[in-house]
């Protein structure tokens, strides 16, 4: 089984990580233009769900910055989720690039979308390049599991 390529672990314990502070006005980390609250954040508070693949990929890309880990584990399919999430607390999210995506929309039942996060980790920037798939289930798009690319 792969995790989700954003630097989570499975742990046998719960670690407790400081979240970022968003607001409904604050820029939403996925980069799209509008506020956090209009963008990810009305998908973090379960106000909506994402319509599609790459709105999951940017609204979990955005819960990943906030330390979201119960909203991670919610939108990951019951196949390949883990039983637990622990969020590196050493890992700074600073931006994401949609890459391409295949299928994902209203349209379809499954999805992928490839994209590149930018990270600092303990003071060393990098960069991670995933295709991750997706797959609608009762009309929700869920996270399946990553590839690493290089």
């Amino acid at each position: 089984m792969v995790e989700d390529g954003l630097m989570a672990r499975r742990s046998s314990r719960p670690r407790r990580t400081a979240a970022l502070a968003l607001t409904d006005v604050s820029p939403c980390p996925c980069g799209l233009p509008a506020g956090y609250g209009e963008c990810c954040g009305r998908f973090h508070s379960g106000a909506e769900r994402a319509p599609t693949a790459e709105l999951l990929m940017r609204s979990r890309y955005s819960a990943f910055v906030a330390r979201d880990a119960a909203y991670l584990l919610g939108t990951w399919h019951p196949s390949t989720r883990p039983a637990r999430l622990e969020l590196d607390p050493g890992m700074e999210w600073s931006g994401l690039e949609i890459v391409d995506t295949t299928d994902g929309t209203l349209f379809h039942t499954t999805g992928t979308v490839t994209f590149k996060a930018r990270y600092r980790h303990h003071g060393n920037r990098g960069e991670l390049c995933e295709r991750s798939s997706f797959e609608r289930v009762d009309g929700a798009w869920l996270y399946v599991d990553g590839t690493f690319l290089e």
